[in-house]
């Protein structure tokens, strides 16, 4: 089964959502660009390398790169930026990559680390550790963005 998924689509439904207090919202000359990319691994040269493109139609077991990019052009100094990505249906946290450092298994409710978070199985009442699979949010704290400075922020994902 294959997923049509455009550019365009994967970043509407993945989009970023942004929050931040009111005072640094209210100064918050944050530019953000946010992309999707499939990440393929191939062979050049005998050696193995990551080669990424854009997504037009991606299969279950792609790995796909969403990244936020993020740069301050205003005079001052930006706090507290919160930077949240939901999870689009269909696509899981890589297990074989690090994991953000807050995420939500509850559409965004509560938030921790992986290893900290619990589910409920549904069919036996009991709680058991979430996994990556259970995740729906990632998000970014960015404690402090300097005028001038720039980062990226990033998960890796695979289509389930």
């Amino acid at each position: 089964m294959s997923i049509r998924l455009s550019l365009r689509t994967a970043l509407l439904v993945g989009a970023v959502t942004l929050a931040a207090n009111l005072q640094a919202q209210n100064a918050a000359p944050l530019q953000l660009h946010s992309d999707v990319k499939v990440d393929k691994i191939v062979m050049a040269d005998g050696q193995t390398k990551h080669v990424l493109s854009d997504p037009e139609v991606v299969v279950p077991g792609d790995r796909l790169l969403f990244r936020t990019q993020y740069r301050n052009t205003g005079g001052q100094e930006v706090t507290d930026f919160v930077v949240t990505n939901p999870l689009p249906n269909g696509v899981a946290l890589d297990p074989a990559a690090k994991a953000p450092a807050q995420v939500s298994i509850d559409g965004g409710v509560s938030w921790g680390g992986l290893e900290s978070l619990k589910v409920v199985d549904t069919a036996t009442g009991s709680q058991r550790p979430a996994q990556v699979g259970d995740v729906t949010h990632v998000r970014w704290v960015l404690r402090s963005v300097k005028p001038g400075e720039t980062g990226e922020v990033s998960f890796n994902a695979i289509v389930r």
